[in-house]
């Protein structure tokens, strides 16, 4: 499977270049046999280093940068590489999930813990 398809790619090299204040996320990887999860908002021109938030797993999940190449060479439980999340779409820029996932101590898409964060995003640009 294709981590980014030409579509998110030319997204993701627009945000780096451009480097909005807060963009959604364009792509989600993950670690089908792990707790490995990425949202990823931009791409550098290298075309190898991604920005975004990364959860590793060990419930502190952080914004930073990754390499494509390394991810892509990541192999879990009976050699199945990293996978890109087909059905997602972001709800919200990435510091919504952000937010939600220091509080849930993981990334996550639904729940308590993002509808707190989407009512604080809402609330701040009110205010």
């Amino acid at each position: 499977m294709k981590l980014i398809t030409k579509k998110q790619r030319e997204k993701l090299l627009k945000n780096g270049r451009n480097r909005p204040e807060d963009p959604k996320p364009v792509v989600k990887l993950f670690n089908p046999t792990g707790a490995a999860t990425w949202l990823f908002t931009e791409l550098d021109e290298d075309g190898d280093t991604l920005f975004g938030l990364c959860d590793l797993g060990f419930g502190f999940p952080e914004l930073g940068y990754c390499s494509l190449k390394e991810i892509s060479a990541l192999r879990g439980r009976f050699g199945l590489g990293i996978e890109r999340d087909l059905y997602f779409k972001a709800k919200g820029p990435l510091s919504i999930y952000a937010e939600a996932a220091r509080n849930a101590r993981h990334i996550v898409e639904f729940g308590p813990e993002l509808d707190a964060a989407i009512e604080n995003h809402r609330a701040k640009a009110t205010a």
